[in-house]
C-alpha cells in the first residue's frame, strides 16, 4: 500500500489549499511555490506514487488530468500563448511529492525544456 501524502490531505481538505477545481477523479490547485505567473498541480483522487505504478484502471483519472488542464489553461487566459504540462517520475525526474502529479505552467514564455549540460 502506498504512503499517503500531503497531496490526500488537499483532496480531504483537511490542510488549506487555493482548490481551482475537484470532481470524482481529480483536484486542482495552486503551486505554494510557483515557478511560473500560472503554476497549478493537478492530481488523481486515488494516490498513485510515481508513473511506474499506473495501470489500465487510472486511465479515466489520468485523461482527467489532461481535460482539466485544458480547462484551466483558458480560465487563466494563457491557452493562446501556450503552457506547459510537466510530470516526474522518481528522484532522478525531480518528483518530491510520491502521488502523482501534473504541474500546469505558463503566463510568460517559459524557454526551453532542459538545460544542456
Amino acid at each position: 500500500m502506498a504512503e499517503e501524502t500531503i497531496f490526500s490531505k488537499i483532496i480531504r481538505k483537511e490542510i488549506p489549499a487555493d482548490i481551482l477545481y475537484q470532481d470524482d477523479l481529480v483536484t486542482a490547485f495552486r503551486d505554494i511555490s510557483p515557478q511560473a505567473p500560472t503554476h497549478i498541480l493537478i492530481i488523481p483522487n486515488v494516490l498513485i506514487p510515481t508513473v511506474n505504478d499506473v495501470t489500465a484502471e487510472h486511465e479515466q483519472a489520468l485523461g482527467r488530468l489532461f481535460t482539466v488542464a485544458r480547462q484551466l489553461a483558458a480560465d487563466a487566459g494563457i491557452d493562446e500563448d501556450g503552457y506547459r504540462l510537466v510530470m516526474n517520475c522518481n528522484r532522478h525526474g525531480g518528483q518530491e511529492v510520491y502521488h502523482i502529479h501534473m504541474h500546469l505552467l505558463g503566463g510568460r514564455p517559459l524557454g526551453p525544456l532542459l538545460a544542456s549540460s
